[in-house]
């Protein structure tokens, strides 16, 4: 076997079975492979932003990594920001980046540059192949560092002759690193400053999926302890049965009003809040000043079972969801964030999947969603934008059986729009909400923050995308979804029904 094959087959041992590609010269020895080894399904993406993000959105939704394989340093390049925020959101993934022939490297070809250079900003860990024979070996240690925990971009950087050379036997199988429970004292930390009132548990990584909660709620009910998650946590489950837990705000305000008259704050696989951004006049933290912390789990120990020993601890109850009847239809009219959030609230399906993207209408759609049916929510981790889309395809392989529905910011869409072409490729079941504002309006309220002057005209023109009007849907299909426009609540609610009610790809564009 070439080193290529090696590859893949290690790959296969491992449980990973799907690669996003964006291939070019130096990684055809990996495209071919791909026929003498059937059972990797690789996945074209027509940009890197897309690969990146894809993986990010199938390795929140598994716990598992997809393989990314891009082409030389550019590739790698136009994927970072996507990278990115898979590393936010602490993701496994295995990067495979293709480099020049090692006797080619020295003439300085067009192409040549320090790919490993490139991949350290967002790589927990970052490895040129020495040789093909040491092909399996390190492909296997590429997975195993891209487990962690917590999770991270593992990439592999493989010489274009180390892939069509001869080199042995495909890598061992490893395992998946077990996350350490914390320890007793912790619990015990925990369940003091819980017992001393004013007191909050603020919750991130996998604490925030249903045992995390379950237990969570737990202890909410047995000490009176508010409930708080991070906001930018690669995965949460939300809907009417988790209501109790509230997602911080994006702006210091609001956060800080959220936080207010806390004297202890419990972190679970999470850092003390701050904002997003920094302004003038204000501190960057949003808790109250002389907050104490209490850290129950790291970011790389197993918060879930923490949370439930600190409610065994506590001696806290039992707990099962109350039931909650759906939200009804907001009246019909014009469509706003507001009312776009209720609509998608009363009609999203029990176990969807929801990507969202919606930077200036997140928080009145998120809102809404708090009261809609249990779903799992990905949201952008590290605020690089372009990852909605991306994230949706991720997720519509890792889970084919759900509905996954992509919120999108009509701005931030176009960053990764290529991400369409791969879900009608794919036939992936995603339904894609664009909310189109024509604005990049998240930049006006911004702009007002930080204490700039108002926005004049030729402010005005760096923020303004109308001119020329995106078309979401130019006959009825954008970049082969099948693509719909909806201006009105009583719309909306009829094209989102469908959509829920059919498979395959389609787009709504919902004008606000």
């Amino acid at each position: 076997m070439n080193g290529a094959e090696v590859l893949l087959r290690t790959l296969l041992a491992n449980r990973i079975d799907l690669c996003f590609m964006n291939p070019g010269t130096s990684e055809m020895q990996f495209v071919s492979a791909l026929d003498r080894v059937p059972a990797m399904r690789g996945v074209l993406c027509l940009h890197e932003g897309v690969c990146a993000g894809a993986a990010d959105g199938y390795a929140r939704m598994t716990g598992r990594p997809a393989a990314v394989l891009l082409h030389l340093w550019p590739g790698l390049a136009n994927g970072l920001s996507n990278f990115h925020n898979a590393r936010k959101a602490r993701s496994p993934i295995v990067n495979i980046v293709g480099e020049h022939a090692t006797a080619h490297l020295r003439y300085d070809a067009p192409l040549t540059a320090d790919v490993a250079a490139i991949a350290r900003p967002f790589s927990g860990w970052v490895r040129t192949l020495a040789s093909a024979a040491e092909m399996g070996q390190t492909a296997s240690a590429c997975i195993q560092a891209a487990y962690g925990p917590p999770g991270q971009v593992s990439t592999l950087i493989v010489p274009a002759d180390h892939s069509w050379s001869p080199a042995g036997e495909p890598g061992p199988v490893v395992a998946p690193p077990a996350r350490a429970v914390p320890a007793s004292g912790q619990i015990e930390a925990a369940a003091a400053a819980l017992r001393q009132g004013d007191a909050a548990l603020f919750l991130g990584g996998i604490a925030l999926l249903e045992p995390g909660l379950a237990a969570a709620a737990r202890i909410h009910a047995a000490t009176g302890a508010r409930v708080f998650t991070n906001r930018y946590a690669g995965r949460s489950m939300r809907g009417a049965a988790w209501s109790f837990a509230r997602r911080l705000a994006y702006f210091p305000e609001p956060a800080e009003e959220m936080l207010a008259g806390l004297r202890h704050i419990v972190l679970v696989e999470t850092e003390p809040p701050v904002s997003f951004f920094g302004y003038p006049g204000r501190r960057s933290t949003v808790a109250p000043e002389g907050c104490h912390f209490t850290r129950l789990a790291a970011m790389d120990e197993d918060g879930s079972t923490a949370l439930e020993a600190l409610a065994n601890a506590l001696h806290a109850p039992a707990w099962q969801p109350a039931p909650a009847p759906p939200p009804e239809l907001p009246p019909a009219g014009p469509l706003t964030p507001e009312s776009l959030g209720r609509t998608l609230a009363a009609l999203l399906p029990e176990g969807a999947i929801v990507s969202d993207e919606m930077v200036s209408c997140g928080e009145a759609v998120n809102a809404a969603l708090a009261s809609a049916a249990c779903h799992d929510l990905l949201p952008v981790t590290g605020g690089s934008i372009g990852q909605g889309l991306p994230v949706a395809v991720g997720a519509a392989l890792a889970c084919p059986g759900r509905k996954v529905v992509a919120v999108e910011a009509d701005g931030s869409g176009l960053y990764t729009p290529q991400a369409l072409w791969t879900m009608a490729r794919e036939s992936l079941d995603v339904t894609v909400v664009i909310l189109a504002n024509r604005r990049y309006r998240i930049l006006e309220v911004e702009m007002r923050r930080t204490g700039a002057s108002a926005i004049g005209p030729r402010a005005d023109e760096m923020i303004d995308i109308a001119r020329p009007a995106i078309d979401w849907t130019p006959h009825g299909r954008s970049l082969g979804v099948d693509s719909v426009r909806a201006a009105t609540v009583e719309a909306f609610a009829a094209e989102f029904t469908a959509a829920m009610r059919t498979r395959g790809p389609r787009l709504i564009e919902a004008v606000l």
